[in-house]
């Protein structure tokens, strides 16, 4: 039986860009074919032992293995140096996780590494390719798989339009999204269906009874774009017994942020960067009683459906470009950055009354998203 494989080529990086000159596809095919440079993966025969969990990179590829659709699934990554890790596997023992060396710096990615690799080992049967993306080479040597875009951030398409035309399906953040898509390509298919908060982990995150020692939690890359201000500016305005989490798995901002927050008198802890495991994540949102995303131009983040597995209701910036859709009267608020500090008591007030875990359950984990994208790619349900 032929197996059945789904590839995530996510757009990290890692490495340091090497002086070498770049072997051909063919040099590289004959490594991957000697087993110098990974092995090609096994299928899953037990996928009663799956376990759908991690971060919104692995959460997919998992669902369509846990679902039946697929027997194995891999995330793939850029190397810049000319010595790429073997293959590897972290969090879940049924994923596999490769990274290629990158021809040069420029997006969408070429590689004659990853070309290699198709060469030995033929396409995957689901290729999806999210943010920057890979070069128009990549998609033509892919041409037989069912292959899908998302643009994880808040532009639709981050993509070249030679590359986006062979895609078969595009996933978006929000309808607005989805009209973009068909403004350059008229008969793409679009679905609404974000793959962060879309294909959740009830097990990853999780109400845990422990005491709520903040009343605040933004967990959020330490970046311009998340808008810690809006946060910090609304806590200014508020009594200053609130405390608020401030968690970053990365991002270069956080002395600027401390400052910003030392020089308004506010109370707020700050953790990472480096990013702390799942279960610590999990941990820290349930020290506190609401979560918020303060971003405009977002996609829609991960975090939405996270913090709301965790059991805490969120607040978030009603001008979120993508995302609103999962803010309901029983999973949270939105607020303008004028009003947000008002919109922070609201939600004080009530969150203990509302049901976020419970609508996410009913609405957005894995099995419900699991279900539609088989619908979308084979036309059937399990």
């Amino acid at each position: 039986m032929k197996l059945r494989r789904i590839v995530i080529i996510s757009d990290y990086q890692d490495g340091a860009l090497g002086d070498d000159d770049i072997p051909s596809v063919n040099a590289y095919r004959h490594q991957w074919l000697s087993g110098s440079r990974g092995c090609f993966p096994k299928p899953v025969s037990d996928l009663g032992a799956v376990t759908v969990d991690g971060g919104y990179l692995e959460r997919l590829p998992l669902a369509a293995l846990k679902d039946g659709l697929v027997d194995c699934c891999e995330i793939w990554t850029h190397w810049r140096g000319n010595a790429p890790p073997p293959d590897w596997t972290t969090g879940s023992r049924f994923l596999t996780r490769r990274a290629f060396r990158m021809n040069g710096p420029e997006a969408p990615f070429a590689s004659n590494d990853m070309l290699g690799h198709i060469a030995a080992f033929g396409p995957p049967d689901i290729l999806c390719v999210w943010g920057l993306g890979v070069c128009e080479d990549i998609i033509l040597a892919c041409q037989d798989s069912f292959k899908i875009y998302n643009s994880i951030d808040a532009p639709a398409l981050r993509v070249p339009s030679e590359v986006s035309r062979h895609f078969d399906l595009v996933l978006t953040g929000a309808e607005w999204q989805s009209d973009v898509v068909r403004a350059r390509h008229p008969t793409m298919r679009t679905e609404v269906m974000p793959v962060g908060p879309e294909f959740a982990s009830e097990v990853t995150f999780r109400p845990l009874n422990i005491p709520k020692t903040h009343d605040i939690i933004y967990v959020a890359a330490a970046q311009h774009y998340k808008r810690h201000d809006i946060l910090f500016d609304a806590l200014a305005r508020l009594p200053r017994s609130l405390r608020a989490l401030c968690v970053s798995g990365y991002g270069e901002l956080v002395p600027e942020l401390r400052n910003h927050a030392q020089r308004l008198g506010i109370d707020v802890e700050f953790v990472g960067p480096p990013g702390v495991p799942f279960d610590e994540v999990n941990r820290l949102m349930n020290r506190a009683r609401i979560g918020v995303v303060c971003g405009i131009d977002d996609g829609a983040p991960a975090i939405l459906t996270e913090y709301m597995l965790a059991g805490i209701p969120v607040l978030a910036n009603s001008e979120l470009c993508c995302g609103l859709q999962y803010l309901t009267p029983e999973t949270g608020r939105t607020a303008s950055a004028m009003d947000f500090h008002e919109g922070i008591l609201d939600l004080l007030e009530c969150a203990d009354t509302l049901r976020p875990r419970v609508v996410v359950l009913a609405r957005w984990t894995w099995p419900h998203s699991a279900r539609k994208l088989r619908q979308l790619i084979t036309g059937t349900e399990n």
